[in-house]
Order: C-alpha cells, then structure tokens, then sequence
C-alpha cells in the first residue's frame, strides 16, 4: 500500500502523524511512504531522516494525496485539503466529526473511509489512540491554568500552590477520565487544592485510592456545581463522550458564579466545549474573557509539544496504521473489532452511531 503523510497546515500544529521510524517499519513490511516536505519538522524530524528510512520526499500535499491509498494526519483534513480527497482513500487520523457537521458532510461526500483515532476502542472499552493525547493535554491544563491565574495575563492573581500563611488556588475539575486525572495530579503537585468531579462513583472511588491527599473526589451533580463554582480560581473541563459531542455543563449562568477573573480551561472544546461560552482558540491567540471569566479554549493542545505528542501519539497509531497497511480496511475491520469502532464514514455513509446522532444523520452500520 502506499502510505502519504502531508504537513498538517491546522493554526500551530506541529506533530505528525508517522515518524522516520514508523517510516521504516513500513518500508521494511513491503510498503510505499510518500512525505510532504517539512511535515516532520516541528517535531525535529528532518526529511533527510524520512528519505533515508526509505521514504519518498514530495514538495505539495496534492502530490501525497494523490498518490496514497491511505493518508495519515493527527488532525481534522481542512477545506483546503477536502478537493485532494478521493473516493476509497483511506484516512487515518483525529476527526472529532462530532464537533462539526461541515466536516462531517464534507469527508462523507468525498468518499473517503475516514478512520478516527478518538473513536478506536479495546477490548476493555479504554480509548488507546485518543488516551496520550489526553495525557498530554490534561497534564498542560494545569501548567496553563497556572500561567493564566498570573495576572499580566488576566486572571486573578492567585499562586496554584500558595504560600504559608495563604491558601492555595481552588481548582475544580470536570470529568475523571484520563485527561482530569492528569490534571488533578499535576495541580495537586503544584500545592492547588482540588476538587475532582464525576459521575461514576466506581472511578471515584479509585481515584480517590490513588491520587494526592489535597485532590478530593465528588459525584458531579447541578447542586455541586453551583456549590464549587463561586470559590473556584481554575476549572478544568475534562469531559468525554466516546465519538459524541461533549455535554454542556457549564450554562452561561454557571460561568457568571465564578469570581471575575477566574480562569476556565477547556480541554474538551474540539468536542464542542463543556460550557455554553467556549469556543475554540489557537495558541497564537489562546484566551479570551467572557462573563468575566478568562477562557483557555486552545483546540490542539498538544500541538505545542510536538516532540512529546508525536512521539507519544505514534507509539499508539503505528500498530493500526500497519494492519491497515497489510490487511486493508475492509479485512482489518472485519477481524479487528477495536479497528472496526473507528470507521466513522465510509464511502458516503455515516457508520458511527455518535456521529449521526450529532448531525440527525441517517446510520449504516458498518457491517452494510
């Protein structure tokens, strides 16, 4: 098969998707790997690295998608990249269609069979291609909720971990999966005291065995909601809904009960955001106010640390990425039931129940 990686053209993005090494296994297993020039740069990968795992350098991603039978990106493809696309052209990478029926109708017209990274599931129903990226980003929340409670920046002025004498910030974090426990241990080093919140009170109860001392567990509710909210510096949205659009938590009357200056990290909003005021921002222009609350709404955090996102991100992917190199995609949904849950779209037709749900989209399951 033959492989393409264009450059990722998203506002800041710096990963991706294949590295030189995942360029060789490839190469070594029989396989083509088309590279557009530079796409390995921001993550300190050269072309001469890809050139020399056996890989062919092209000067324009129209060459890569016109040549590849599979293209592998780490995020979303853009208007500019959807005429490149072709009927039957695999797309292996983050699609998050949830968020964006632009999107969703414009990859399901092209034909392509769009495979997302966020939706592949294991045996165990964990998420193994979107947990590093959750990783990465839940862990960054908390240094940039740190960075944006500094006041130059607009936030209140309050040190995550205080002084003696004075307390330390409230942080409150929404969602205990695998991005809010990150961020509930990172704040927790940093001296915060954290409130975690989630609805299952099985994956409380762990977290509550495991993590710090000044991290505290509760079932998230209205009530609670309403309770934390007025003495809350930072809130963390770490909320997910497998391949469906993040719930709204926070109305716009829950953001006015925070103290103005507050901060609000969404690591959520290329989900559609877990409150009523995000929206997505760039890491060029990463805040905003709103009900006098500093929003950090960044929808690629971990495009700021390419290094350790790509590196991370491929450690997961090549596997996937292989099988469907070898097998193709029909075969390796047919026999792989973790692969198969990231068909989102396959030539015209909606195949991830989330997605169609999303948009009021008709279904057709994949086995059609």
């Amino acid at each position: 098969m033959i492989v393409g990686v264009p450059r990722e053209i998203k506002a800041d993005e710096y990963r991706v998707a294949l590295t030189p090494g995942g360029c060789e296994a490839l190469v070594g297993d029989g396989h083509s790997v088309v590279v557009e020039s530079g796409a390995g740069t921001g993550s300190g990968f050269e072309d001469h690295q890809y050139v020399q795992c056996g890989a062919k350098m092209v000067v324009s991603a129209a060459e890569v998608f016109g040549e590849a039978e599979m293209i592998v990106k780490v995020k979303e493809p853009l208007p500019d990249e959807w005429p490149l696309m072709r009927r039957g052209q695999i797309v292996f990478t983050y699609f998050h269609f949830a968020a964006s029926c632009e999107l969703t109708e414009a990859v399901a017209a092209s034909g392509v069979v769009a495979i997302a990274y966020e939706t592949i599931e294991d045996e165990s129903g964990r998420l193994p291609l979107l947990a590093p990226m959750s990783e990465v980003a839940g862990r960054m929340s908390a240094q940039l909720g740190a960075w944006c409670l500094e006041r130059h920046t607009g936030g209140r002025g309050v040190l995550m971990g205080g002084v003696p004498g004075t307390a330390p910030a409230n942080v409150v974090i929404l969602g205990g999966g695998v991005a809010g426990a990150q961020a509930a241990k990172v704040s927790a080093g940093m001296g915060a005291s954290v409130t975690l919140l989630d609805i299952n009170v099985d994956r409380l109860r762990y977290l509550s065995d495991i993590m710090p001392a000044n991290v505290r567990t509760l079932v998230s509710g209205t009530m609670t909601l309403r309770e934390l909210l007025p003495t809350a510096d930072l809130v963390i949205g770490a909320v997910l809904v497998h391949g469906g659009r993040t719930p709204v938590l926070l109305p716009r009357e829950y953001v006015k009960l925070m103290p103005r200056n507050a901060v609000f990290v969404d690591i959520c909003v290329d989900q559609g955001g877990c409150a009523e005021t995000s929206r997505p921002t760039t890491h060029h222009d990463p805040v905003y106010v709103e009900e006098g609350v500093l929003h950090y709404c960044v929808a690629n955090m971990p495009g700021a640390v390419p290094r350790t996102s790509t590196v991370a991100l491929t450690n997961s992917t090549m596997p996937y990425a292989m099988k469907l190199a070898n097998l193709g995609w029909r075969e390796a949904a047919r026999t792989d039931a973790s692969l198969a849950a990231g068909v989102n779209i396959a030539e015209g037709a909606i195949t991830y129940p989330g997605v169609a749900e999303a948009h009021n989209m008709p279904l057709t399951p994949l086995k059609l």
